[in-house]
């Protein structure tokens, strides 16, 4: 009985025991299989994860650090940290240390020297070939204990080109200081004044001083003009004008300032055009401008294309204006309507965008100048409707040398891609000779006026101390519209008047005529001589203003006679114009 007692007994815990030991294998099992689900549901998750946007841990973004400075000790570091060191902007450089891979980094350096070829359908990349032959002639020519490109010429030269003309003192010694800086003679380090007439995004007649203090051939980047002053610190010596006079002392120039140049006859000015030389300096440290961000706009210019969507249209207008004997300013204006633009809606206020390339090029389709800028239009929401007539003006000037050129220009709505424009003209950029009384463009402006000497040559529809903004026309032979309520401004300069011989005078007559067009009846005949103007000069600029409140509205005609009593020569220029 017992024993039956103990068996059955037996047989239930052992019959426990299994089972116990079925649920605890099957409860594993499934630990196991939810375990192995987890594991691969978090790797099908962490492949189908974006790797540049997945979150690295400390360790792993050390580990990754590592390796990209390992990678690019080799040519991709010679790249970044040498051959384009001078021309990469910052957004670019922070975009290339982003990059995982080589295969990236070639296709970077690919579109890097694309999106700065003047013309994208080239096999050849000019942009490219002349960065680096500047770098070559940068180290054969300005080497100094360190490679050419490192030094501040060979920056210089490499982000900006040759200068235009070079003013160089290789030896330093005697320097007659011009009156600008203090005046008065003085012996100098060696030192070299480089002259641009015009450098994009920076501006017109720049002039970059270097200076060897060393005397080691290393010549530095410098805004401070005393800094080649030998004799700076050297007591009673090197002095300027006013303290030749006794109107200064020399401790003077050390009272704080830009430049230690001293009270002179320019000292107010000077010390006006302080921030502007800082402004300068920063400028020319940065990169260049790139050209041709908007490749799809580039290709335009480059292909000519058929335009997919609606014409983007636009009216052009170009001048010319005597800058030396061998060069010419060219002003070209877009006009852009605002009923043209796409504008999104936001807060209120209606923006619209516009994209705008454009080259200039010779006949045998080099590329001599180029230019990309943005335009934003901004108007208040409710507005919008009533200002659609309104125009947007942007304004480039290059300087060019006599000849004939061709000047692409496309635009693009931002907002509406399809929404582009192109223009394209023939221009002959006029030759001024000496012996041949000329004049620039007549230029009829809806506005007019000085400008202060800081912004003299710089900053848009600003030429020589005046400000000039043309009205514009859909062609050149087409009258531009200006209302009762407005003023008729012309402006027009001339060139190569003759001098008297004795008096070193000119003697020139100018007559103004405004002609309705319609009745030939003249209702402005004005006269004056040049003795009202400038009576030494071998060039004059011709600026006047007609209030049109008390003129009828219709065609008319600004006629602009001169006659030079010197050399017995005689020129007219004339511009159509409408009142309405």
């Amino acid at each position: 009985m017992y024993w039956n007692r103990f068996c059955l007994s037996a047989a239930i815990v052992i019959a426990s025991l299994a089972s116990a030991g079925c649920v605890a294998v099957h409860a594993q099992s499934q630990a196991t299989a939810t375990a192995q689900s987890s594991g691969d549901a978090a790797q099908n998750s962490q492949e189908n994860q974006d790797p540049l946007k997945r979150q690295l841990s400390d360790k792993e973004r050390f580990k990754q650090q590592k390796e990209l400075h390992h990678e690019l000790e080799s040519a991709y570091r010679k790249w970044l940290d040498e051959d384009v060191r001078w021309i990469i902007t910052d957004q670019e450089k922070r975009a290339f240390l982003s990059l995982s891979n080589d295969e990236e980094r070639d296709a970077f350096i690919e579109n890097f020297w694309r999106r700065r070829n003047p013309n994208p359908d080239s096999p050849e990349n000019e942009f490219r070939e002349e960065h680096y032959r500047r770098i070559a002639y940068a180290n054969e020519h300005f080497a100094a204990g360190k490679p050419g490109w490192m030094t501040d010429r060979g920056h210089i030269y490499i982000a900006f080109g040759p200068a235009d003309s070079t003013d160089s003192h290789p030896s330093g010694g005697t320097y007659e200081r011009p009156v600008d800086e203090g005046g008065g003679e003085t012996s100098t380090y060696p030192f070299e004044t480089w002259h641009y007439r015009y450098l994009e995004g920076i501006g017109e007649n720049i002039d970059i001083e270097f200076v060897d203090s060393c005397m080691c051939g290393d010549y530095h980047m410098t805004i401070d003009r005393s800094e080649k002053d030998a004799l700076l610190h050297v007591p009673n010596a090197g002095q300027t004008l006013y303290e030749q006079m006794g109107m200064a002392k020399k401790a003077d120039r050390f009272k704080g300032g830009l430049e230690n140049l001293g009270p002179g006859p320019d000292s107010t000015t000077n010390q006006s055009k302080e921030f502007d030389r800082i402004e300068l300096m920063a400028k020319l440290e940065a990169p260049p401008a790139i050209k041709f961000k908007d490749m799809d706009l580039a290709e335009f210019l480059s292909s000519h294309k058929v335009l997919n969507g609606p014409f983007f249209p636009f009216e052009v207008r170009t001048d010319f204006v005597k800058v030396t004997d061998d060069t010419v300013l060219v002003p070209i204006t877009l006009q852009i309507r605002n009923r043209d633009i796409t504008f999104n809606t936001k807060d209120g206020v209606s923006k619209g965008d516009v994209s705008i390339i454009g080259r200039v090029s010779t006949i045998t389709d080099r590329v001599v100048q180029s230019f990309e800028e943005p335009v934003e239009v901004e108007e208040p929401a409710e507005l919008l409707p009533r200002t659609l007539n309104n125009a947007s003006l942007y304004w480039k000037a290059f300087p060019l040398r006599p000849g004939r050129y061709r000047i692409d220009i496309a635009i693009k709505d931002v907002n509406n891609p399809d929404h582009v424009g192109v223009w394209a003209q023939a221009i002959t950029v006029p030759r001024y000779d000496d012996d041949r009384l000329a004049a620039s463009s007549l230029i009829l402006a809806d506005s007019m006026h000085r400008v202060p000497s800081k912004d003299i040559g710089a900053g848009s529809f600003i030429i020589g101390n005046t400000y000039v903004r043309p009205r514009v026309t859909t062609n050149p032979a087409s009258p531009a519209t200006f209302r009762r309520d407005q003023n008729l401004n012309f402006w027009m300069q001339v060139y190569n008047l003759g001098l008297d011989e004795k008096s070193k005078q000119n003697n020139v007559r100018i007559s103004y005529q405004i002609l309705n067009s319609t009745t030939n009846k003249s209702i402005l005949d004005a006269q004056e001589d040049s003795k009202k103007l400038s009576t030494s000069s071998d060039q004059l600029t011709l600026e006047k203003t007609l209030p049109l409140a008390g003129v009828e509205p219709g065609k008319y005609i600004v006629k602009i006679s001169v006659a030079d009593d010197v050399t017995r020569q005689q020129i007219a220029q004339s511009a159509p114009f409408t009142v309405e």
